[in-house]
């Protein structure tokens, strides 16, 4: 079948609109992967925190591997730290061997936190946080992503309340459960318009929707493919 020049310029036109008029909306679009992936973009940039991980490991979310096959060409990978319900290298690999990328994580912080002088109206910086599986310490970081003049933290799998607890103007924090009981039992208050809490188990999707679901400004992440939208 040929295709006239003129239809081929109208396809062009479209194409560019529709991405033109996405990245236009004024807002940061959040997709739940599972656990304490997300996917982040604004149209015209695109990150994946804590994504790809291994599927269904330590007994937490699976996905489909389809979800591999969506993530978009030449993203941003962020890594909060590499046990395998964050992280899988087998996964990661695969993903930037087709689709390119950037990687960082606990191994290029310095790099990770100068993001900012490549992509307008953002920044990250990056927080040292504790994480320990049976006592021993693994390197782990939380992150506050400036975007757009929106304030997202980042928390990860820290048990410590503190620098989340030092941040002051948070727009929309991603946290754990335990998170909260912490705080709560330290008795220190986090500063939050809007709390998401991920990396629950499956068995404790029910609770958790009993328990924040009727809470205004908390929200359990329970599903993968849930969005969220933080307007700018």
């Amino acid at each position: 079948m040929k295709l006239h020049y003129s239809s081929l310029l109208l396809i062009l036109a479209c194409a560019f609109t529709t991405r033109f008029t996405y990245a236009q909306n004024n807002q940061i679009t959040i997709e739940f992967m599972g656990n304490c992936g997300l996917y982040m973009t604004d149209g015209t940039t695109n990150f994946y925190i804590d994504f790809p991980y291994k599927s269904g490991a330590h007994g937490y979310m699976e996905f489909d591997d389809a979800e591999l096959d969506s993530i978009t060409q030449d993203a941003i990978f962020i890594y909060t730290h590499k046990h395998a319900d964050h992280y899988s290298k087998k996964n990661l690999k695969s993903v930037m061997k087709t689709k390119g990328g950037q990687h960082f994580g606990v191994h290029n912080i310095k790099a990770l936190e100068k993001l900012g002088e490549t992509i307008p109206g953002f920044e990250i910086k990056a927080f040292k946080t504790k994480h320990k599986i049976f006592g021993i310490p693994f390197r782990h970081y939380s992150y506050l992503i400036t975007w757009h003049g929106k304030r997202i933290f980042l928390s990860g799998d820290t048990t410590d309340p503190e620098v989340i607890s030092s941040t002051k103007n948070i727009d929309v924090a991603f946290v754990p459960y335990w998170i909260l009981q912490y705080a709560k039992e330290e008795e220190k208050e986090i500063d939050a318009q809007m709390y998401y809490i991920y990396h629950l188990y499956p068995q404790q999707v029910p609770s958790a929707k009993e328990t924040w679901g009727p809470v205004e400004n908390m929200q359990p992440l329970v599903t993968p493919g849930e969005k969220i939208t933080v307007a700018f």
